[in-house]
């Protein structure tokens, strides 16, 4: 039996999840992202779903809008080559990294954090986040 419902590429959800993250990195909403665009929000749900594929021009506009280079959209795409040939570890880093990021802790964590402007600060507070993990492990 043939299944007419086609499923979305992996690829176009990859990009979808990766304009997610970043829109909501930048405290943007999808209809914001959308009127920039001159698209509907539905539209760009379907766009992070992977429902419908984002097209060249669009994702190029997509990144300017956002403020990330195109290629930000493909990082740690499946089937990518470079995670291969950097080994596994980094390629679980980097997807640690993203789901970090997608959660709520994660996003108002960042977002504070890149309000700090004074170098100074932001290294104290790494050092702080880093003693902190180092007294929940040795518990």
């Amino acid at each position: 039996m043939i299944e007419n419902k086609k499923k979305p590429n992996p690829i176009d959800i990859h990009v979808g999840s990766r304009i997610r993250l970043r829109r909501t990195m930048l405290g943007m909403s999808q209809e914001k992202l959308g009127e920039s665009l001159g698209i509907t929000f539905q539209q760009i749900q379907k766009y992070e779903k992977g429902t419908n594929r984002v097209g060249a021009s669009r994702l190029q506009n997509i990144s300017s809008i956002l403020n990330v280079p195109v290629s930000f959209f493909f990082e740690d795409a499946p089937g990518e080559q470079s995670g291969m040939l950097t080994g596994m570890a980094e390629a679980s880093s980097s997807n640690y990294v993203v789901d970090f990021l997608s959660s709520s802790e994660g996003l108002q964590l960042n977002r504070a954090f890149v309000k700090i402007t004074d170098p100074k600060v932001r290294r104290k507070v790494v050092e702080l986040v880093k003693a902190l993990a180092a007294e929940a492990d040795s518990e």
